[in-house]
């Protein structure tokens, strides 16, 4: 079993940064493929970007792409998402989430086949 706990949402202004965490605990070994989800108000959960745990293959959802920075430190157990020029569309919860295997990046994690959640972090962006 994995853990996944989320941080470093909050509040902020449009042009602004943020910098989330996801720590994972627990039975964590083999290969995995590593996603941050999001999900706005009256909207479904939508992919945004992934990671191979192991090799360090990303994809990137397009809205986010030159945005946002996915990447992870494998002695920390951490997952990080580097957000950049935030946005109003931004503005969801997001979730970590892991899926056992490997993963190549050539194209979007669905949230379907993902093992572990998070409860989520709250990122609201003011206009």
């Amino acid at each position: 079993q994995v853990q996944l706990v989320e941080s470093g949402g909050g509040l902020v202004q449009a042009g602004d940064s943020l910098r989330l965490s996801c720590a994972a605990s627990g039975r964590i070994f083999g290969r995995y493929a590593m996603g941050w989800f999001r999900q706005a108000p009256g909207k479904e959960r939508e992919f945004v970007a992934a990671i191979d745990w192991n090799a360090g293959f990303t994809n990137y959802a397009d809205s986010v792409k030159d945005r946002f920075t996915i990447s992870r430190d494998n002695v920390k157990n951490t997952v990080y998402l580097q957000m950049n020029s935030l946005n109003f569309e931004d503005t969801a919860v997001y979730y970590c989430a892991a899926a056992h295997g490997s993963y190549y990046g050539l194209g979007p994690l669905d949230s379907k086949v993902m093992d572990y959640w998070g409860k989520g972090t709250l990122v609201t962006v003011s206009s």
